[in-house]
């Protein structure tokens, strides 16, 4: 190997040396007990400026619940776990990582989870959040997101609605006009428009809704939108190439 190779791979192998002393002693941080009790309790929600759906002394609570409340006791692997485990089991909690500062003040850094659509359906009323998993609908939540009605099951709702949802986000022209999600059954999807005097639209089922929509779109701006506010109760969109309106 000649001297210009051994000098990149001696600088390489202190680089990396040096990454890894630098995640042992972040891990010491975090991870290494102490013999002095804890001191204090702080929590960092990162997204609270956007959105709060749990509060400081909820938490509270639930770590006093279940014993582990750490101000005043020696914070060993075992408690850092449950304390972990316990504040990630919340309804809004999505993720959560507890360590211990060299000051014995343990922080918990929480992100929460984010509502993509709520579903209400006769046995039932819940949430489908940006992982597409059901979470509770909490009197917290507020969020303006689309709602989902009819006979509408989890696996639809988390699946396909989910998408159709996300795919709304990205869509400023779609997302302000639709607010809602009938299912009649896994073949017939209707959607109403936040204008209540708009005709809701008769998708059909979910396969092709982008093209489907685009299509409905060129249709209402090229001066139908007024014209069919009046004339028609829906406006049937399943097959290609046609938009029909139906009084």
């Amino acid at each position: 190997m000649n001297t210009k190779a051994q000098v990149i791979w001696k600088t390489i192998g202190i680089g990396i040396t040096a990454g890894l002393l630098v995640a042992a002693m972040i891990w010491g941080v975090r991870m290494t007990p102490s013999e002095d009790p804890c001191q204090s309790l702080g929590y960092i929600i990162k997204d609270r400026n956007e959105r709060l759906y749990l509060s400081e002394a909820e938490l509270i609570r639930l770590l006093q619940a279940e014993n582990i409340y750490p101000v005043g006791r020696r914070i060993d692997h075992g408690l850092l776990h449950r304390i972990e485990h316990t504040i990630l089991s919340h309804p809004m909690v999505r993720t959560a990582e507890c360590y211990l500062t060299p000051a014995n003040v343990m922080k918990i850094q929480i992100t929460q989870r984010v509502p993509l659509l709520r579903v209400r359906n006769a046995e039932d009323m819940y949430i489908i959040d940006t992982d597409h998993r059901v979470m509770q609908a909490r009197a917290a939540v507020r969020d303006s997101v689309l709602v989902v009605t009819g006979n509408v099951s989890v696996k639809t709702a988390s699946s396909g609605l989910a998408e159709f949802a996300e795919w709304l986000q990205d869509e400023p022209y779609w997302r302000n006009m639709i607010g809602r999600v009938y299912v009649q059954n896994p073949y017939q999807f209707f959607l109403y428009m936040k204008k209540p005097d708009m005709p809701c639209v008769l998708l059909g089922d979910l396969r092709g809704y982008d093209r489907k929509l685009a299509k409905l779109r060129t249709f209402l701006e090229n001066g139908v939108e007024e014209t069919a506010d009046k004339k028609y109760r829906v406006l049937d969109i399943r097959f290609r190439g046609q938009v029909i309106g139906k009084p």
